[in-house]
This record gives structure tokens, C-alpha cells and sequence, in this order.
């Protein structure tokens, strides 16, 4: 990627070169366009640029519309300026506990809502939509997600299990909790989702929608994974007699949930059930681009933008059909 100045490395880098909003524009231009601007609205390559209103105007005689560098983004509609929404953006990314909205709030000078919103529609723009399925040697686990039932109010307790939680009352003392199955290809990816409960058929189906048949996979001794062996190589670990046995174990994903774990009890302090997936999806991205570089890390998200669309109100739950 070709610019006027060297593209920034560290965070107080970033923050200089994205000061201009020129450079701004020019920036996510040449990632959104590499061969030329193009309409958004009818794919024209016929646009002209009105320098002091920083939009293009189509030419095409069928279409005629103006459009931003926002436009057809998850940047779309906001009054936040593009210098810190690509600071949020490389703050997100390359914190390995995330950005809370109230810290998010107070480095950019805006509201904790608009922090909050501006958040999680990057969140949007960091979700995975591949189709190619994990193959090798993949670990499955699940893990529960929420705070501890004995720290909770009756009735946000009450709320959390008929709403978003599978009721659970094993030993672990998971009630009100949400289950969360992760699915990690060694050496490769993590592959994150919320499940209805960890009875087999939910289990079995994410493993089957997920990862290709003939694979080797390692799980723990749930009897939720059984039969699994008619499908892949399914090698388990008891963990009441052991951790490791050779080749088998489950540390990888465990570790991811270690990972995730700290970063929402850390950082988020709490998450809604409603929104969990979101927190997973940025949780996932980072840990699958934590082999390269901070600036690539924030180029593979500023590039994911396009195409994406979250309003306040998608978001809050609000948007029925009104």
C-alpha cells in the first residue's frame, strides 16, 4: 500500500498520521478501491471528487448521487470524524484485553454511548464469514460465560436464565450462565460461537458445520462428545486423571479461554448475553491475527468495513419492523 508518508507502526504513530483527514480519506480510499473509486450505489467507475465537501459525485446519468468514504460502511451515519474512528479501530485491534467503552470514551473525547456504539460496530467489521471448514487436528471445548449466580440479584438472575441462559445446576454452579463452544485448528484458527446448552446434538452439529470429516479431533470426556468417532478421529482426554496425554489435549482452546476470560472480566467487567457473540467475534480476531504485525492486524479490520451495516437500534434490540 503506496501513500504520501510512511504508514504508522505503534499507536502514537497511528494517532499523528490520521490527525489530516485527508490522509484519512486517501487511506481507506486506496483499501475500499485499490483499482479506482467506484459508486457504491450503481458500481459506476464515472465519479468526480468535490474537494471542499471531501464526497464524490457519481456521473453516471442513471444515478447522480454523492457518497463519502462512510458510505456502505459500518461508518456510515456517524458524526464521529474518521481520525478517531481509525484510532478506535488500532486501539481495538492491537489490545490484547480489549477497549472498554468508558476508556474508549475518554482517549477519543466523545460520549461513553457513542464509545459503546462506535465499539461494537467495529466489533461487526472484525466478525469472520468464512465458509472453509477447520481440518488437521482441531480441539473442541465449550466453557460458560457470565458472572458468579451466588453475586447476582434474584430477579437479573431470574432475567438472565429465561432469557439468555441455559439453566444449569451441575456442580460447576453454572446458572444464569451462557454456554460458548470454541472449535481451534492447531496452528491455525479459533472458531468461537454461543450454543444453546452442551447437550450432544448442539455440540455434534458445530463440529459438523465447522470441521471437515476425516479430521482428527480432541476433546475432554463430556459424554455430550460421544460418537463422534463415526464422523473423525476423536481422541479424548479425561482431565479427572490427567492433562496431557502425548499429542492429546485440549490446552490450545483452554487457553483461548483463558484469553477471552480475562479480557471480559478485566476489561468488560460484564457483558450482556444479548451481545456476547460480539465479544467472541473480537476476541477471535485477535487471536487468529496474532502472528503479524499491528499495522496488518489494523488493515485486515479497516479493510472488513465495507458491506456492513449496524444501526443503534439493530443493536439495542429496538429495531422491530417499526
Amino acid at each position: 500500500m503506496e501513500t504520501d508518508k510512511p504508514l504508522p507502526k505503534t499507536l502514537l504513530e497511528a494517532v499523528k498520521y490520521f490527525e489530516d483527514i485527508d490522509r484519512c480519506i486517501e487511506f481507506m480510499s486506496i483499501l475500499r478501491w485499490p483499482d479506482g473509486v467506484i459508486c457504491p450505489h450503481c458500481d459506476s467507475e464515472q465519479v468526480g471528487f468535490l474537494k471542499t465537501r471531501r464526497i464524490w459525485k457519481c456521473k453516471a446519468k442513471e444515478c447522480r448521487k454523492q457518497f463519502s468514504i462512510k458510505s456502505g460502511t459500518v461508518l456510515e451515519d456517524s458524526p464521529i470524524g474518521l481520525d478517531k474512528w481509525l484510532s478506535a479501530i488500532w486501539m481495538i485491534v492491537n489490545n490484547k484485553n480489549g477497549k472498554s467503552s468508558y476508556e474508549m470514551a475518554s482517549d477519543l473525547g466523545i460520549t461513553q454511548k457513542s464509545a459503546w456504539f462506535l465499539n461494537h460496530r467495529i466489533r461487526l467489521a472484525m466478525q469472520s464469514g468464512t465458509f472453509n471448514k477447520l481440518s488437521g487436528q482441531v480441539e473442541v471445548d465449550e466453557t460458560w460465560i457470565g458472572g458468579k449466580a451466588r453475586n447476582m440479584h434474584g430477579s437479573a438472575l431470574a432475567r438472565r436464565v429465561a432469557k439468555f441462559a441455559t439453566p444449569h445446576t451441575g456442580r460447576n454452579q453454572n446458572i444464569g450462565k451462557v454456554a460458548v463452544m470454541g472449535l481451534l485448528e492447531r496452528h491455525g484458527e479459533v472458531r468461537t460461537m454461543v450454543v444453546e446448552g452442551t447437550k450432544r446434538r448442539m455440540l455434534h452439529g458445530e463440529v459438523v458445520r465447522h470441521v471437515e470429516a476425516g479430521s482428527t479431533v480432541y476433546t475432554d470426556a463430556l459424554r455430550s462428545y460421544n460418537r463422534l468417532d463415526e464422523e473423525y478421529i476423536h481422541n479424548v482426554i479425561n482431565h479427572a486423571e490427567r492433562y496431557v496425554d502425548g499429542h492429546i489435549h485440549t490446552n490450545g482452546i483452554e487457553n483461548f479461554w483463558s484469553l477471552l476470560k480475562r479480557s471480559i472480566g478485566g476489561m468488560y467487567v460484564s457483558v450482556e448475553p444479548f451481545h456476547l457473540f460480539r465479544y467472541l467475534d473480537e476476541q477471535s480476531f485477535r487471536f487468529n491475527k496474532r502472528k503479524v504485525t499491528a499495522l496488518d492486524r489494523f488493515i485486515e479490520a479497516t479493510k472488513t468495513v465495507t458491506g456492513r451495516r449496524l444501526t443503534f437500534k439493530e443493536l439495542t434490540g429496538k429495531d422491530i419492523n417499526n
